[in-house]
């Protein structure tokens, strides 16, 4: 398991609403399952859609998820 944060995207979620420290960093898996290797991981936006409807942490977690998808896709 790897945890994975940008310290300036965890502040502005975090100055808009502090109760969504639980859900920072973002956590990458990787596991080895019948001889085949899998990464795995939570999407920010539709984690942060169930806990806030604010609009800039909508716009947040979609950048962090594109950067977070960008780089498990190079991995594999």
């Amino acid at each position: 398991m790897f945890e994975v944060c940008n310290p300036q995207q965890a502040s502005r979620v975090l100055s808009v609403d502090m109760r969504l420290n639980m859900a920072l960093p973002c956590r990458i898996s990787v596991y080895t399952e019948k001889g085949k290797t899998h990464i795995g991981l939570i999407k920010p936006a539709e984690m942060l859609a169930g806990l806030s409807d604010d609009p800039l942490l909508r716009e947040v977690a979609a950048e962090v998820e594109a950067k977070t998808q960008r780089m498990v896709d190079q991995a594999v």
